[in-house]
């Protein structure tokens, strides 16, 4: 017998997945990109450089996790719900790149990942309750703004920094993928007021885990 979900069950599910993304447990499905490229040329203020954008990355990173699992228990649309999902899945290998990243250049994580988390989950939700072609809407403006965002990282990052570069072209291709789909299941576009809000909370995220 197929077991019912509960609304308990459901939450406890939302709760492991948002602890697998905060502590960066989400392992990749597809290989890094850059695998095999090498570094010894970056000096440590290119070291320290790299880290803190692929800081900021890792954080954009653990708020889509957030975002699209609120959406998803937002909609009441099984195939909707499926579409953010696997949104979520293709980010969770950039949650995973960008934590390697890391590693290897000796920096470390956002300290207020947990914040981000609980903010982009409760953002999300907010976003579903509005209804499912404006939901599509955040989805598709706010891959839109982090594709902007990944382009200036390429403009910042070191040009020998190989690997790192590798990873957000990888990345910067997903969000426009990303950006399609939701058109594609019918997204609204949002309006000018709300998407300059977006464009500053991103600010303050981005500008705060640079160093935090």
């Amino acid at each position: 017998m197929d077991r019912v979900f509960t609304g308990i069950d459901r939450w406890l599910s939302v709760a492991s997945r948002a602890m697998t993304a905060v502590s960066s447990g989400v392992a990749a499905q597809r290989a890094t990109p850059g695998d095999g490229t090498h570094d010894d040329t970056l000096d440590t203020r290119q070291r320290q450089l790299s880290a803190a954008l692929m800081r900021v990355n890792h954080v954009g990173e653990v708020c889509a996790q957030a975002l699209y699992e609120g959406q998803a228990l937002s909609t009441p649309d099984p195939a909707l719900r499926e579409c953010f999902r696997q949104a979520a899945i293709e980010e969770g290998d950039h949650l995973a790149w960008t934590r390697e990243r890391i590693d290897e250049l000796g920096g470390r994580v956002s300290l207020l990942n947990p914040l981000w988390y609980a903010g982009a989950l409760t953002f999300g939700m907010i976003a579903g309750r509005l209804g499912d072609r404006t939901s599509l809407g955040f989805m598709a403006e706010t891959e839109r703004q982090v594709e902007q965002h990944l382009d200036g990282h390429l403009q910042r990052l070191p040009d020998t920094d190989a690997r790192s570069r590798a990873i957000v072209a990888a990345m910067k291709d997903d969000e426009v993928a990303h950006a399609n789909t939701a058109i594609r299941h019918g997204a609204a576009e949002l309006p000018t007021p709300v998407r300059l809000v977006m464009r500053a909370a991103a600010r303050v995220m981005t500008s705060t885990a640079h160093y935090i």
